[in-house]
């Protein structure tokens, strides 16, 4: 054993593997056949005898770190990325996008299902995000979206772009995102376009998750799908926010607001056996809608901003 760790060439090997090819651990000692223990020695050794060198060269990722920590531990979150907060909503959403964008570009992987929302700060995020030729990736959007204002913030447009910098396919739902009754929604359902897209939800690895809290500047009412009475009626049973326009109250629950969720396209229940579901949301105003889809469960990965973040450490 002493031997195998301490073979130079099987060093490098490995090395190669983890930090270039982005190999798992199991993948590399399948490959490699060694035990598990036996190669994170041939990693530790690596970097004791500086055949490695480990440099944090983003430090936007880093500049919050502490503050991240305490929300994960708080919350027990899988990440959480804090960007620096603006003097102004678009520009906090602007560094929001930057941070995200550039963390799922890392996230993604090649054969990877990506599922995405609704919103502005959606919108930006893909945006800021990169064009990437070496992997395939299937895109859904998680709600439908047509014929209505603001068409560059639906699910179906961010999902396209996306899909576009991927050079891979995304599958569009040919149908408007909410409807006023349980029958019509029972029947637009059953539409080709969207029994197409949900055969990829269970496939599903990545949610893209916009958080919004429902009033006159919020992206729900920007679409045209939200009279203002509906707006004043939701702030009256308690509402504390909304994801892929269904709402839930500070507990997460949707309960009382079953009546105001017939939405084309996936129920927030089913997003909580996707593996990663990344919450996006900012501003000290959006604490109370990011609180209530952690409890729900609906999020377990948040990037949102610093004085965001503040208000849910002081929670």
């Amino acid at each position: 054993m002493k031997k195998v760790v301490n073979d130079l060439r099987l060093m490098i090997k490995a090395c190669d593997m983890y930090y270039n090819e982005n190999l798992s651990q199991q993948e590399i000692a399948s490959a490699l056949n060694l035990s598990r223990p036996t190669l994170s020695r041939l990693l530790t050794g690596a970097r004791e005898q500086k055949l490695i060198r480990i440099e944090v060269t983003d430090t936007e990722f880093v500049k919050y770190w502490e503050l991240s920590e305490k929300l994960k531990k708080k919350y027990k979150l899988k990440d959480v990325l804090i960007a620096d907060s603006g003097d102004t909503d678009q520009s906090t959403k602007r560094n929001i996008g930057i941070i995200a964008a550039a963390y799922l570009g890392h996230l993604i992987r090649d054969e990877d299902v990506v599922g995405i929302s609704m919103g502005s700060t959606l919108h930006q995020v893909v945006m800021e995000m990169k064009e990437c030729t070496d992997k395939k990736i299937t895109v859904i959007p998680l709600c439908g979206g047509v014929g209505q204002a603001n068409i560059k913030i639906h699910a179906n447009s961010l999902a396209e772009h996306l899909a576009h910098l991927y050079h891979s396919e995304f599958h569009p739902i040919f149908v408007p995102a909410r409807v006023y009754s349980q029958v019509v929604k029972n029947e637009l359902m059953k539409d080709m376009s969207v029994s197409s897209m949900m055969t990829y939800v269970n496939e599903m690895s990545i949610a893209i998750l916009g958080i919004g809290y429902p009033n006159e500047y919020s992206s729900i009412k920007a679409t045209g799908y939200f009279a203002e009475n509906e707006m004043e009626k939701l702030i009256e049973k308690g509402v504390a926010g909304e994801i892929n326009m269904q709402f839930y109250g500070e507990n997460g629950s949707t309960a009382p607001f079953k009546e105001d969720n017939y939405v084309i396209g996936v129920d927030v229940q089913k997003l909580k056996k996707i593996p990663m579901t990344i919450g996006i949301a900012g501003g000290s105003d959006k604490s109370r809608a990011i609180l209530g889809a952690i409890r729900g469960k609906y999020i377990n990965t948040l990037i949102t901003d610093y004085e965001c973040a503040l208000s849910l450490l002081e929670e």
